[in-house]
């Protein structure tokens, strides 16, 4: 047989099938073949184990080696070596990574293993727990419940006032609760508050899966949670306050009381209003005491424990107009009144009898406010709470700052309030006589601010006579109208985005556009028709053409928008407004400082652009502050910083946008700085100083407003008649007809002269600068008329076509007499001679979707001689979008 097909010589171990026979004999054979195998004479394979083959030891490894073992010493000096590697020398308490797995095995721990640690863990856990649970006291309410003072400072870090803290509650015991009232709380927060232990496992299960379903019934949380965290009095979420909450309410839940607990729930309570406890909260709402309370009555104060702020009808407008208004807050609450009552029925708790009685929210009392917050303080207090409450960013709440112990350190200058209050006091003392003129002096309302222009500070305002007495605060939103005070924005507006191409594209920001300068040119004709940027005419409801009108229907017509702004001309704005887009105009209004909320008014329709809209005082000084700062915009404010036990929680923070370009700003002002010494705002010239700013007076006379400002100092003045008795629901503005004496108010009378006197004290001592010099800017549009007409007799039809007539301009018009020439002792007589303007909108603010729907909402402007004219009229149309304002919204949250 050749060399090259000779078999491979097997391996001393016989190979596969010897290692299989040896596995098949019995072990005393197999013994024997190894020793005899280990005994052979032949060395070649000294080294290889005994098994036949490495498949064979793998297999043997696997099985544990468990007839290498079996073999004890016959399996020689290397077996015994392996086997010993293998049991590591001793055996591991923790066999981790474990002996004898390989590859992933040997990383995966046991069950053993595991299921050590984890009976380690939670022996470690309870004996925390009840380490924990023995040193933990029960908390002690009456020391622990006690409200500090706030204290509010002035600018300069004077005290303004120190209130809040325990002067309104007061301790009731568990028999002086209503059962009604244990009934309305248990069915709404806790159902099994009568056996549980303080913690229902079952009630944090509901709360997680109503929540996962987007429902809105009880909460996880106990009636004894509740009791512990808010006696605890602190509200932060951390994990070592719910760590130690858990354990204080185990404790509780087990050594005290279910009346105890219950009694000190109701009595430690929130309930809004600067009311904790039930029998404070019993007296601000409803005027009696805690155990006169109805189901009704019980079932309301249940449910502002969800949460005062969106529960109390009177709503939180100044904090969140949207979600905190007045309607907001009354629809929240009739509902979850409702469901509570519901509830109770379901949990037998109040039979389907009584609860039948009860079909709308009970009566409440009007907020009101402690002596010590009269006169202007309850105002700048409010203020200042309110925009803490919206801007820190801790998430302190309503709740937690009535406990006190909060410094507030707020912008108001002492002196400022005082010169604003002032000059209105004597508007009051020597123009408004009530005994003289009952029907037309009462019910005179006046508000103010005054905003620092370089950073945005409240510096003053004036909310009313007596915070005590007048609880809406002036100062923010109350629903006047603007009027002409919303001009200077549309100005903007067309130099900042222009005036689009009649015979460009349908769609408004594709249009082909011109930026317009104030020497521009349009039509200020009486009656004048109204038409859309592409020429189409402008239709009202009934589908004829939108005509606007000026005071005593007077024609000016072409003149440049300078003019207009000096005359307070309404036709050329309300076409301005139409050919740059009022969704711009709104854009600019924004921009410059105005919310975009419930007192914007529709900009679908032409007179948006003559003041539809009714955002507060602070906010027309903010945003025209915008103007005085060449186009930087600065939020107003009120406070600089809040401390509580001598750490800061809240630190104002500037923060400063680019509203405009500097050169629109800039030629905005000087157009207003015009409208001061040539125009209807004369009376408000001050002596050696730059001014700038624009009179406003709404159809009807129902408000009347001047707004204006220095380089450093802008300041806003309102002035409306409206039923001081809030609890009346359906009281409106008045109109201001004969009102002072006067034959109609407008912006340049009463609001002008408080708008003068104010800022000639307030800018005593301060630098008299100058406004920036404007830069040329934008194209001028439009030709003067060739062949102007005279101005039609007053007889003529509202609807008849009108000829242009000639208006003098600035440089043709006769020399305005000085107002100690002319001037009565206030001022204004001479502009009721020289450039008086009046506005009417009878077809102005619509409602929104209806582009066309009318509204009695226009702005009027000045005297009978000059008329000048700032409304629209289509009267068919016109309701009056004014009767009612309401008084929602908040300066900074809000309209204001």
């Amino acid at each position: 047989m050749s060399e090259h097909r000779r078999k491979t010589p097997q391996p001393q171990g016989g190979g596969r099938a010897a290692a299989r026979r040896a596995a098949q004999q019995p072990s005393g054979r197999r013994e024997s073949s190894r020793r005899a195998t280990s005994a052979s004479p032949s060395g070649a394979h000294d080294d290889e184990q005994s098994y036949g083959g490495r498949a064979e030891a793998r297999r043997a490894a696997q099985r544990g080696g468990g007839r290498r073992r079996g073999g004890g010493d016959a399996a020689g000096p290397e077996g015994r070596g392996r086997a010993a590697g293998s049991r590591s020398g001793k055996k591991r308490i923790i066999d981790y990574p474990r002996t004898g797995k390989y590859g992933v095995r040997r990383w995966v721990p046991s069950w053993k293993l595991v299921s050590g640690l984890c009976l380690g863990f939670l022996g470690l856990m309870m004996g925390a727990a009840g380490i924990a649970y023995a040193l933990v006291a029960t908390p002690e309410v009456k020391d622990m419940a006690k409200a500090q003072n706030n204290v509010y400072y002035w600018a300069d870090d004077t005290q303004l006032v120190a209130t809040g803290g325990s002067v309104n509650r007061q301790e009731i015991a568990y028999a002086q609760i209503p059962e009604a009232m244990r009934n309305a709380v248990i069915s709404a927060e806790n159902k099994s508050f009568d056996h549980d232990k303080g913690i229902d496992p079952m009630g944090i299960a509901r709360a997680f899966w109503n929540m996962a379903k987007g429902g809105d019934t009880q909460g996880g949380s106990t009636i004894t949670q509740q009791y512990v965290k808010n006696s605890m009095l602190s509200q932060e979420q951390t994990l070592s306050r719910k760590f130690k909450e858990l354990f204080i309410t185990l404790k509780v839940g087990k050594t005290v009381k279910k009346e105890e607990v219950m009694a000190g729930y109701l009595n430690v309570s929130y309930y809004g209003r600067s009311a904790s406890g039930l029998q404070a909260a019993a007296r601000t709402y409803f005027g009696k005491d805690a155990v006169k309370l109805d189901p009704s009555e019980c079932a309301f104060l249940a449910t502002l424990l969800k949460g005062p702020s969106y529960y109390d009808p009177a709503g939180h407008p100044e904090i969140d107009p949207v979600n905190m208004s007045k309607k907001a807050n009354t629809e929240r609450a009739t509902k979850r009144w409702a469901w509570i009552l519901d509830e109770e029925v379901k949990d037998n708790r109040l039979s389907a009898t009584e609860r039948a009685k009860y079909t709308k929210l009970p009566e409440l009392k009007e907020p009101t406010k402690s002596g010590e917050l009269g006169g202007q303080t309850g105002y700048l207090v409010d203020l200042a709470t309110d925009y803490f409450l919206a801007h820190n960013d801790q998430d302190i709440t309503e709740q937690q700052l009535a406990q006190g112990g909060y410094e507030i350190h707020t912008t108001f200058e002492k002196k400022k309030v005082k010169e604003l209050e002032a000059a209105i006091n004597k508007v009051y003392e020597n123009k408004i006589d009530v005994k003289k003129r009952p029907e037309l002096d009462a019910h005179v309302q006046f508000g103010g601010a005054s905003v620092d222009t370089g950073t945005g500070a409240i510096l003053a305002t004036y909310g009313g006579q007596d915070a005590t007495k007048h609880y809406t605060n002036n100062a923010d939103a109350t629903g006047a109208q603007v009027g002409s005070t919303f001009k200077p924005f549309v100005l903007a507006a067309g130099m900042q985005y222009g005036v689009r191409d009649p015979k460009g594209s349908r769609e408004q920001d594709k249009a082909t556009r011109t930026q317009i300068s104030p020497k521009s040119i349009y039509n200020a004709d009486n009656a004048l028709e109204i038409k859309n940027y592409d020429g189409t005419v402008w239709l009202n409801d009934d589908g004829k053409p939108w005509l606007q009108t000026n005071d005593d229907h007077a024609d000016h017509g072409d003149i440049t928008l300078r003019e207009a702004m000096e005359q307070s001309a309404n036709s050329p704005y309300v076409q301005l407004g139409m050919d740059v887009g009022t969704d711009k105009v709104k854009q600019v209004a924004i921009a410059a400082g105005l919310r975009d909320d419930d007192y914007m008014a529709n900009s679908s329709v032409p007179s948006f652009s003559i003041g539809t809209s009714s955002p507060s005082a602070i906010r027309m000084a903010g945003a025209y502050a915008t103007f005085a700062t060449s186009g930087k915009q600065n939020e107003p404010f009120s406070v600089t910083e809040v401390k509580h036990e001598g750490e800061t929680v809240y630190r104002h923070e500037k923060a400063t946008k680019t509203a405009m370009e500097s050169a629109i700003a800039d030629n905005v002002t000087d157009v207003l700085k015009g409208v001061v010494e040539n125009g209807t705002g004369k009376p408000a010239r001050l002596e050696g100083r730059d001014a700038a700013g624009k009179t406003g007076t709404t159809d009807g006379n129902l408000s009347a407003w001047f707004v204006g400002y220095t380089p450093q100092l802008s300041t806003a003045i309102s002035m409306f008649r409206m039923d001081d008795d809030e609890s009346n629901k359906e009281r409106k503005f008045e109109e201001m007809y004969g009102t002072g004496g006067e034959e109609k108010i407008h912006g340049n009378s009463f609001p002008a002269q408080i708008w003068h006197d104010y800022m000639t004290t307030a800018l005593q001592g301060k630098e008299a600068l100058s406004f920036p010099k404007p830069e040329p800017y934008g194209e001028v549009i439009g030709t003067p008329s060739p062949t102007p007409s005279p101005t039609p007799s007053a007889s003529e039809s509202e609807s008849e076509s009108k000829s242009p007539s000639a208006t003098p301009s600035a440089e043709t018009t006769s020399p305005s007499p000085s107002p100690s020439d002319t001037c009565g002792v206030w001022g204004w007589d001479c502009d009721e001679d020289n450039g008086g303007t009046n506005t009417g909108n009878a077809n102005g603010g619509a409602t929104d979707g209806n582009a066309n729907a009318g509204t009695d909402a226009g702005a009027s402007d000045g005297g009978a001689d000059a008329g000048t004219t700032e409304g629209t009229t289509d009267g068919a149309n016109g309701t009056n979008g004014n009767s009612n304002s309401g008084n929602q919204g908040g300066w900074f949250g809000g309209g204001g």
